[in-house]
């Protein structure tokens, strides 16, 4: 059976953080823990923009009127006034969903968005003394992709079409077809629809069928989807409708020919796993464990290709391997591919990889699940072709990694120090050190608090969130080589500190 997730297991990591201060010389930022609705007056609208509830609607304004050199100190002055964690986070997604546009691609300023969740993420896996920084740090990421935005034209979403909005019986239909034909102005009015009149787990099982069913924006659609959704949960279905229509937007973004009508190379995997799906046996969620199997096929997608991955992966299934050894594998491969190329494209190698483990364990559909897995296997070789176009590609192998060897266990402390300097060495003390320590929790929390520390872009988030959920969610065998591999994108305790942190600081404290 696939293992249920073990997320709660991981999120709320406390023991480590004494330990983790003194890495990082934070003991003094205890004050953001005693921190707890706007009444900011409603400015006028671009006439066609969509509005928002009339709750959240002045928060959002706030964010967007507010500049960016004042947008910390603002926010700190209204969570001294009582408005909450919870609305800060809704505004921050709604006015990055109404002010960016997802276009060219579903990344670059767009990440204002999909870091939303992955900050919540590290907000909800942090001290409480900590729990502000990442989302200070997303709401200025919001103004450097707002301003970017601008320059770009200025998209802001529009007030949805409600005469082409379909009923509540013919929403489902509707959605999926506008989806299948790649027609935007049918799907936004048909995500509309959904939001207004499904409940969140039925419009997910709708959305999650085309989540990954292209390799387009390197697994940004996957990412928005399980984000999205992850991100509604907590601050409420309510708020759904502008998320839902910049969604469908995103997930209908293609470089020009429909796809519907063409067969282009992001689409192949998807078309011909509709095949292998039926292949694999009535019983295939249940099976056995063999960390060793797992070895063996991420060795075998060190150098398959996508069709050889997705067939490798039913042959796996079939022998009566459990579907948790083939996610093994691709957790391992996607961390060995940053290994070999640390970079743009390796890492989101991984960030794919958490957010489509996560519809697969979210899902209810089976059929969907089937494809979910295969894809994910598909995407790893293509996200290695990619590497390629890029540079070299070195030849480490993350299963042949040698433990570091040394009359001391390394410490935390000694391993972060190697981060950016001398990663390998560093990847192979984190083999030794989660080994005598399985629950890596004082590593994980200094991970976590250095990324608030010392990150500086939207992929330190989205990557660590990722990655540090997902230790959870291999076996145990495979769990210290991932999380080696993890230090080839992590932050070192070296690092110069971000600015922004001392700036919210401040704010909170004055």
């Amino acid at each position: 059976m696939f293992r249920q997730s073990t997320r709660r297991q991981f999120l709320r990591r406390t023991a480590g953080t004494a330990a983790a201060g003194t890495v990082l010389g934070t003991a003094g930022l205890g004050f953001l823990s005693s921190l707890p609705v706007v009444s900011a007056s409603e400015a006028d609208l671009p006439p066609q923009a969509v509005r928002l509830s009339e709750d959240i609607e002045p928060l959002v304004r706030l964010l967007e009127e507010t500049p960016r050199e004042q947008l910390l100190e603002a926010v700190a002055a209204r969570i001294k006034q009582g408005t909450s964690y919870k609305e800060i986070l809704a505004a921050l997604l709604l006015a990055g969903v109404r002010n960016v546009q997802p276009r060219p691609e579903v990344g670059f300023k767009f990440h204002a968005v999909l870091v939303v969740n992955s900050a919540h993420l590290a907000s909800l896996a942090s001290p409480p003394e900590h729990r502000w920084l990442p989302i200070f740090w997303s709401l200025d990421y919001f103004k450097v992709a707002q301003a970017e935005d601008r320059d770009q034209g200025n998209w802001t979403m529009s007030a949805v079409e409600e005469a082409a909005v379909p009923d509540a019986q013919h929403a489902p239909a509707a959605f999926t077809q506008a989806m299948q034909r790649w027609d935007e102005p049918a799907a936004d009015a048909a995500a509309a629809a959904l939001a207004r009149h499904l409940k969140p787990h039925e419009a997910f099982e709708l959305f999650c069928r085309f989540a990954a069913r292209d390799f387009r924006s390197i697994g940004h659609k996957a990412i928005f989807v399980s984000n999205a959704f992850r991100t509604l949960e907590h601050i409420g279905w309510q708020h759904a409708e502008p998320v839902l229509r910049s969604l469908a937007y995103a997930l209908l973004k293609h470089d020009g020919t429909n796809p519907a009508t063409a067969d282009l190379e992001p689409d192949r995997p998807w078309r011909t796993n509709q095949a292998r799906a039926a292949q694999l046996r009535d019983d295939w969620l249940t099976g056995r464990a063999d960390p060793a199997a797992a070895g063996e096929l991420a060795t075998v997608l060190r150098t398959a290709s996508a069709e050889d991955a997705c067939d490798h992966v039913v042959q796996s299934i079939n022998s009566g391997l459990s579907p948790d050894v083939v996610w093994d594998s691709l957790f391992v491969s996607a961390g060995e591919l940053l290994c070999r190329q640390p970079g743009i494209i390796s890492l989101h190698a991984l960030t794919t990889t958490n957010a489509i483990h996560y519809a697969f364990r979210t899902t209810q559909d089976e059929q969907m699940r089937r494809l979910l897995l295969l894809q994910n296997a598909a995407f790893l070789p293509m996200f290695r072709q990619r590497m390629y176009g890029r540079g070299a590609v070195g030849e480490l192998n993350l299963l042949q990694l040698e433990p570091w060897q040394a009359a001391a266990p390394p410490s935390v402390e000694e391993i972060f120090a190697d981060v950016g300097r001398n990663t390998l060495d560093a990847a192979r003390k984190v083999i030794a050190y989660a080994t005598r320590h399985p629950d890596a929790t004082e590593l994980i929390d200094t991970a976590r608090l250095l990324v608030f520390f010392k990150g500086n872009n939207s992929h330190d988030y989205k990557f660590s969130s990722a990655v540090l959920e997902d230790y959870g969610h291999l076996s145990p065998e495979w769990r210290a080589r991932f999380l080696a591999a993890s230090m080839f994108n992590l932050r070192g305790s070296s690092e110069r500190d971000n600015p922004l942190v001392a700036r919210t600081r401040a704010a909170l404290a004055g």
